[in-house]
């Protein structure tokens, strides 16, 4: 087969070839639907890797589609492959290194996720700015109307456009406030479409089903936990779904000494803000009423994980205000 490398740049995608020490062929395209003369069903199969990326399960759909064997490359790993070396990164640079890397074999591959959850993953998204923005919007109004000597009592985010339409305000302090209202009420409608789409997409997910049973877990949590993790059979044991997601502590051993630091923060930030979350309202809400049952596995790791951390508990932060845009855990 063929050894191609494809560098996805914004404006324009780098096609490189190699064969032996021998550049076969540079190309330089502005859609992969323009590669079609050079990857697709008409031409020979080949090898093309590409470096995973908001466009990559898209063009890998694509170029499978048209009878090649796509390798996507794990961006994290990538420097072990030359990308960057010498302050050289270029997208022409970048697919001959990656190009001559196809040839060499031993790429770092990254999982690409099965259609379903790719969906999944997808309407996580949208939810996540919806929320995000939202947020931001009751921020901004509550700032506003506090600048002008009014009070808003605290309440949860989804319930704050009905709690500030029955308030009493000034007619100046709605008139400032009164386009940011309007948008935010927009928000809250398409929010609840997304939120629905994602009941459908669950319903047809028995293991999201399944976690959900889970105290502190609900089908948010759940279904970003599976459209990371998608088939869990990628790994051996649970300490590599821990390491792929960044709850591990990270080491650094020189010497014959070995340190272990903070948490490696490795994968998916959102899916392992959430899970923490659901931690400390697993520890806070049950731990608290369960103490006096040893016999409740979940109780008795999370005190055993306490002491062995020897940590400070930490406050738990009010759905209402928690940074970052994560919402409410349902459940």
């Amino acid at each position: 087969m063929r050894n191609v490398a494809l560098d996805l740049g914004v404006k324009t995608i780098s096609y490189c070839e190699v064969a032996g020490d021998a550049i076969v062929r540079r190309a330089s395209v502005s859609s992969i639907e323009s590669l079609e003369p050079l990857l697709g069903a008409e031409t020979p199969a080949a090898r093309v890797a590409i470096e995973a990326c908001r466009e990559a399960w898209f063009v890998h759909a694509k170029l499978t589609g048209w009878g090649n064997e796509v390798l996507l490359v794990d961006t994290t790993r990538s420097r072990q492959l030359g990308i960057g070396q010498h302050r050289r990164k270029t997208d022409r640079i970048d697919a001959e290194v990656l190009a001559r890397a196809v040839e060499r074999g031993g790429i770092p591959l990254a999982h690409v996720l099965s259609p379903h959850r790719q969906e999944l993953r997808r309407q996580l998204g949208v939810r996540r700015a919806l929320v995000e923005t939202r947020a931001q919007y009751v921020t901004t109004i509550r700032g506003l109307v506090r600048e002008r000597g009014g009070m808003l009592r605290l309440c949860d985010t989804e319930h704050f456009l009905s709690k500030v339409r029955k308030a009493a305000l000034e007619p100046q302090i709605l008139d400032v406030i009164g386009p940011l209202l309007s948008v935010l009420e927009i928000i809250d409608g398409e929010l609840i479409q997304v939120e629905q789409s994602l009941e459908r997409l669950c319903a047809k997910e028995p293991v999201v089903l399944q976690l959900t049973t889970t105290p502190g877990v609900g089908p948010i949590v759940a279904a970003s936990f599976v459209s990371v993790i998608d088939d869990a059979n990628r790994f051996r044991r649970a300490h590599q779904v821990e390491s792929y997601l960044g709850l591990v502590p990270s080491e650094t051993s020189t010497g014959g000494k070995r340190r272990l630091g903070s948490i490696s923060k490795q994968g998916n930030s959102y899916l392992r803000a959430l899970l923490v979350q659901a931690a400390w309202v697993r520890f806070t809400a049950g731990g608290a009423q369960e103490t006096s049952m040893p016999t409740n596995p979940l109780t008795s790791y999370a005190n055993k994980t306490k002491k062995k951390s020897q940590r400070k508990t930490l406050p738990v932060v009010p759905p209402h205000s928690r940074a970052g845009g994560v919402g409410p855990l349902p459940g």
